[in-house]
């Protein structure tokens, strides 16, 4: 798969349920990009948040994600709580450039290519990120993660296999087809927009039929 490097590509669960707002970066490496950020439209009027930016090996902004919603938590829930504590609503929108395979900065190498299978691992394992399996023991949950990226690797691999489905979601007013899948642990999607970036998104308690995307017209305001 033309994707990505994995290797930090996603900032690491915050441990002891802290909320995610402790790691939140700010508003500078979002606007280094040269390429436009996507966020939910106009139709969700909810909290919006920062979440992080992912650099390639020249410092080039490559991918970042806007949260929407409620800020989750990492935690195990039956740790936290009883079974039935609400876990939040959220969605994450995940904006990655499409680039083609190219030098890097210095000359020295090659940059991997990007491509829809890129976002579509960044959202699956930006949705790990945030839950583990209930009554899973704490010192588990590095083998449980790595465990899981693998299969998220996989699947992203494999857009066109009988894990995913279509759905078709507005971007800018325009419908456009995404791959979709669900988990237990909430859903995935993936696409590519007109505008020249590869969109991906994951959430949970938030349906993911009802979401459109648009560009972000300011994301000075996101700080």
């Amino acid at each position: 798969m033309e994707t990505t490097s994995r290797v930090g590509a996603q900032t690491p669960a915050a441990e002891g349920g802290q909320p995610f707002a402790s790691v939140r970066r700010t508003v500078d490496g979002y606007l280094r990009a040269p390429f436009p950020w996507y966020g939910l439209d106009e139709a969700f009027t909810g909290a919006r948040w920062l979440m992080q930016v992912g650099t390639a090996a020249d410092g080039a902004v490559e991918h970042g994600s806007i949260g929407h919603g409620d800020e989750p938590s990492v935690r195990n829930e039956y740790v936290a709580g009883s079974a039935d504590e609400p876990r939040g609503k959220f969605a994450a929108v995940v904006t990655v450039a499409a680039n083609p395979s190219r030098r890097s900065a210095d000359g020295t190498g090659l940059l991997e290519a990007t491509s829809v299978s890129s976002a579509a691992w960044l959202a699956g394992v930006g949705l790990l990120s945030f839950t583990w399996p209930g009554q899973m023991d704490h010192s588990l949950r590095d083998d449980w993660l790595e465990q899981q990226t693998e299969t998220a690797w996989a699947l992203a691999d494999d857009l066109e296999g009988p894990e995913w489905s279509t759905l078709s979601l507005p971007v800018d007013g325009v419908p456009a087809s995404f791959h979709y899948r669900e988990s237990e642990f909430g859903w995935v999607l993936a696409g590519t927009t007109e505008a020249g970036v590869h969109l991906g998104a994951y959430g949970r308690g938030m349906s993911a039929y009802g979401l459109g995307f648009a560009v972000v017209k300011d994301i000075s305001a996101y700080s």
